[in-house]
């Protein structure tokens, strides 16, 4: 095997390699391209590429199956036996695994297995770049500096193991964060999409929407803290639900750890969260939102195990009409808490049967609301409630009977997710988004913006 193998062959000799009762090993190829730009001129560019390889080597003991994760960089021929006996002696070292179940079995060779790894390139910007160029003349003849970053990546994985799978899955993934200051900095305002390939990013449209919002702030409005009806965008919806759907562990729920936990034991499967018919439901076959059919574990923990390497996954229906209908499982989770399995998924949607755009139920305000732009910093400060904290960042608005009259401060807000459903009262309608807080981990999102009636803005932010 020489030293630039292709994948599946790596994956092929690891397997040979291996003397382990059972193995996994998951064969990651990515590339990536990227453009900087800073007032209105682009600094860097790039492309890189890499190769991860984690072998998980399994030994069966008298007391029950142990497990070995060991993952390495830059991996080539001569680094691949040591790698598998470093997995193996992590497996003799280590305890019993809680987590230990069947290897996954029976599913067909993916198509491809055996083929090149996908790539990605400066040329993906292509049809991008000449329009960035001309949102740059724009933005200069409309008196705003535009900064920002595009960045695209692709990864193929190849996973292959002892019980007979050879699984292959390509993800491009690509984010675009855009940012208009005014000249003086004491305006700004922040736009991001998430594509698969650039074809479908807009930079003049992204420019005016920025232009516009830059000109809502030239009047300053302050305000106290408190709790106002709030319009929020579908980037910060996707934020929060993010964070919502990493906290819906199954047996954290049961163990009475979570705002998913039933009082007096259980969990809340079947009660009714919203009074909006609000669907959140993952499915690797999303369009535009595809992801890894099956899954992929690089380590075990408490939302994922290295035994499930390989099960296939299917769309579920986490909250359905209002009523939380399913909580995340790994096989041995599912086991301990009697409910199905369901792997999380790399992807996430909220539909509530809405048809307005956010511009549209700004329009339908009546009173007085805020308008946000995005949430960043969130933390958790209650799991039992999941109550998070965080910043407004990059523009909040305020709304009197569907106008903006200007800009106002930012603020720190206090407010669960689970609450927020609970009391939303409109739900826009769904379209893809970019959320500001977890875009470096999560970008597969559909969000609508959402109507809530008394968000909390616990006190007044000086940032940004």
């Amino acid at each position: 095997m020489s030293r630039t193998s292709k994948p599946y062959e790596i994956v092929e000799r690891a397997l040979e390699l291996s003397t382990a009762d059972g193995c996994v090993v998951v064969a990651d190829e990515n590339s990536s391209a990227n453009l900087r730009w800073a007032g209105n001129a682009l600094t860097t560019n790039g492309v890189t590429r890499g190769r991860t390889l984690t072998v998980i080597a399994t030994v069966d003991g008298s007391e029950g199956t142990a497990s070995g994760v060991v993952s390495r960089s830059a991996v080539t021929a001569d680094d691949l036996e040591p790698l598998v006996r470093a997995a193996e002696a992590a497996a003799r070292a280590a305890g019993p695994a809680e987590d230990a179940q069947p290897p996954v079995s029976g599913v067909p060779v993916s198509p491809g297995f055996t083929e090149a790894p996908a790539e990605t390139g400066s040329d993906v910007f292509a049809a991008f770049a000449p329009a960035l160029g001309d949102a740059f003349a724009r933005a200069r003849a409309g008196g705003r500096e535009l900064y920002g970053f595009a960045h695209h990546q692709m990864t193929s994985t190849y996973l292959g193991t002892s019980a007979g799978l050879r699984l292959r899955h390509d993800q491009p993934n690509g984010t675009l964060e855009l940012n208009a200051k005014s000249p003086d900095r004491s305006r700004s305002a922040w736009a991001g999409r998430a594509t698969r390939d650039f074809e479908d990013v807009d930079p003049a449209a992204m420019d005016a929407e920025l232009a516009r919002r830059l000109g809502w702030a030239e009047r300053r409005i302050e305000l106290p803290a408190g709790r106002y009806e709030t319009l929020l965008p579908p980037t910060a919806v996707a934020d929060l639900l993010i964070y919502q759907y990493w906290s819906a562990g199954a047996r954290d729920a049961s163990e009475g750890r979570t705002v998913f936990s039933r009082p007096g034991g259980g969990t809340r499967i079947g009660e009714k969260l919203s009074e909006l018919p609000l669907t959140l439901r993952s499915d690797p076959h999303a369009p535009g939102l595809e992801s890894a059919p099956f899954v992929v574990a690089h380590a075990s923990g408490d939302d994922s195990s290295v035994f499930d390497n390989g099960l296939p996954l299917t769309p579920t229906e986490w909250i359905k009409d209002g009523r939380l209908e399913r909580l995340t499982t790994t096989r041995h989770s599912a086991g301990l808490t009697g409910l199905p399995v369901s792997p999380a998924t790399d992807n996430l949607l909220l539909e509530g049967g809405g048809e307005r755009s956010l511009e549209e139920m700004v329009a339908a305000t009546t009173g007085r609301a805020l308008l946000l732009t995005c949430l960043w910093y969130i933390r958790e400060v209650d799991p039992a409630t999941l109550l998070l904290t965080g910043l407004t960042r990059d523009g909040v608005y305020l709304v009197e009977d569907g106008e903006v009259l200007g800009e106002v401060n930012n603020f720190r807000f206090n407010e669960s997710p689970v609450g927020l459903l609970s009391r939303a009262t409109e739900a826009g309608r769904t379209e893809r988004t970019l959320p500001r807080e977890w875009g470096d981990w999560f970008t597969r999102a559909a969000m609508p913006a959402l109507r809530i009636p008394d968000f909390h803005m616990s006190s007044v932010s000086r940032g940004v």
